[in-house]
């Protein structure tokens, strides 16, 4: 196998192959995350029958697709299905065939079905038929493993995961695929020959994110603001119209996720859902309600209570940096290439808030910085709302043991300074949410910053600094 990081995630794979009970495994997690390539390569490719979908196919085209994968797995049926209930019936009389091929390893028949909500098209029979060919066959047979994939995780959670019909309580397990860390880009990069140190690995999670499909992209040949021009900005890139199609191939009806993503990348904090309806245009109503749920499950942006507010009252914020980097250069047709982006007051604005979802990213690694792994918490933004001039946190760790760390992230090439203007912007900042919240916690300063802290006369204020090294943890 030639897998980099996904240990936790191949153990589980492993476990399911050697189990003597039939398996069902969803494996999902965000477009180019690497799921196909994680199944394809721990089983090295001897699969019992494998297909996937057709993106934009109707049903037609993906019973076709469908029928080619029987036939090359020794199905003698001429024509295509008619529906899925034929087709799972063919595929049911491969794998009861002595001729079915097996997991040389396990032993096992193994069933990958790839990219599945492709193949539940409208007004199609794919998932009752999917239903029933589970719990009439495949949940009977011992060394069965029936193994389910998709990127529209929405799609995954809600039609599968969270199904209160047949697949109720059938799945017996399941696998999300998160985006790589720091430390698993790392390795993914020395392995494929890319020279660079921490500072470009972080900055190229702030371009690409932690996503092993674009990092395995780069040309070593190419230094980093090279390989950015070629594959984003060169109209024949690789990535170029990368962005539009991670929101046709995810979501049937896309224009509002659109929508919605464009109008959270004009605020870096995010907006409520009052603010997001007056700026986006969507209506207040199911719609929109699908739509952040939808973007939630897939990791494109993330949902947060205000740390002072016990009211529901959420704020939704994008946390993914490949759409954020996206979004802050396409929308600008006057940037065409990276050395035109840097010379604008736009790229420092995306610099730092694209350093502050790096770090939300890399909340364990931050805990484990701070020594603080086993204690409980919970992690939020806040926001003024009283002070003058107003004031936000970037990240409050509220712990269990009577301490909250009031977390500042900053992007800077050199070592940190702080000066006396930002102290006391810091203490106005303390002062506030002290105030505000009404807390007796004590108030630990913690200052998360690419190349350290400046020793001076005032950083003595900062209880816990936390370089880029330790992100890589």
């Amino acid at each position: 196998m030639n897998i980099v990081g996904r240990i936790s995630e191949a153990y589980k794979l492993k476990q399911c192959a050697e189990s003597p009970r039939p398996e069902f495994v969803v494996v999902y997690g965000r477009r180019r995350v690497g799921k196909t390539y994680l199944i394809k390569e721990y089983f090295n490719g001897r699969f019992s029958f494998y297909a996937t979908g057709v993106l934009r196919g109707k049903t037609r085209d993906q019973l076709r697709a469908f029928n080619a994968a029987l036939k090359q797995y020794g199905c003698g049926e001429k024509s295509d299905p008619k529906d899925w209930f034929e087709a799972f019936g063919r595929l049911r009389s491969i794998l009861s065939s002595d001729k079915a091929l097996r997991d040389p390893g396990s032993g096992k028949r193994i069933v990958f079905l790839d990219e599945v909500p492709w193949m539940d098209t409208a007004r199609s029979d794919f998932r009752v038929a999917l239903d029933y060919f589970w719990n009439s066959f495949a949940s009977s047979v011992q060394d069965l493993m029936l193994i389910v994939c998709g990127s529209a995780t929405s799609w995954i959670i809600n039609n599968i995961l969270s199904d209160k019909g047949g697949f109720y309580n059938r799945v017996t397990r399941q696998i999300y695929l998160a985006p790589f860390s720091l430390a698993e880009c790392e390795e993914l990069l020395k392995a494929n020959g890319i020279t660079v140190n921490r500072q470009q690995i972080v900055e190229l999670y702030m371009v690409f994110g932690g996503i092993p499909y674009y990092l395995n992209l780069l040309d070593k040949r190419m230094s980093l603001f090279q390989n950015i021009d070629a594959m984003l900005f060169e109209p024949h890139g690789e990535l170029y119209n990368e962005y539009d199609h991670l929101f046709e191939s995810l979501f049937r009806n896309h224009n509002n996720h659109i929508r919605v993503i464009e109008a959270l990348s004009r605020r870096n904090y995010g907006m409520l859902r009052t603010e997001l309806v007056e700026c986006s245009g969507v209506s207040n109503g199911e719609g929109l309600t699908k739509t952040l749920s939808e973007l939630e499950q897939c990791g494109f942006i993330r949902k947060y209570r205000n740390y002072s507010k016990r009211e529901q009252s959420f704020y939704y914020q994008i946390i993914d940096p490949f759409i954020l980097f996206s979004l802050k250069t396409k929308r600008d047709k006057a940037i065409d290439r990276w050395s035109t982006f840097i010379t604008t007051p736009a790229y420092y604005a995306w610099q730092g808030n694209a350093f502050e979802i790096v770090c939300l990213n890399h909340v364990p690694q931050i805990k484990g910085a701070l020594g603080i792994s086993g204690i409980s918490s919970a992690e939020y933004s806040w926001r003024s709302s009283h002070s003058d001039p107003q004031v936000q946190v970037d990240m409050i760790i509220d712990r269990k043991d009577d301490v909250i760390n009031v977390c500042e992230m900053k992007f800077s090439n050199e070592e940190f300074v702080i000066n006396v203007d930002y102290k006391k912007e810091l203490n106005h900042k303390l002062d506030a949410f002290r105030i505000e919240t009404g807390t007796k916690k004590a108030l630990f300063l913690t200052m998360v910053t690419l190349n350290g802290l400046k020793t001076n006369e005032y950083s003595s204020m900062i209880q816990n600094v936390i370089d880029g090294d330790r992100l890589f943890m």
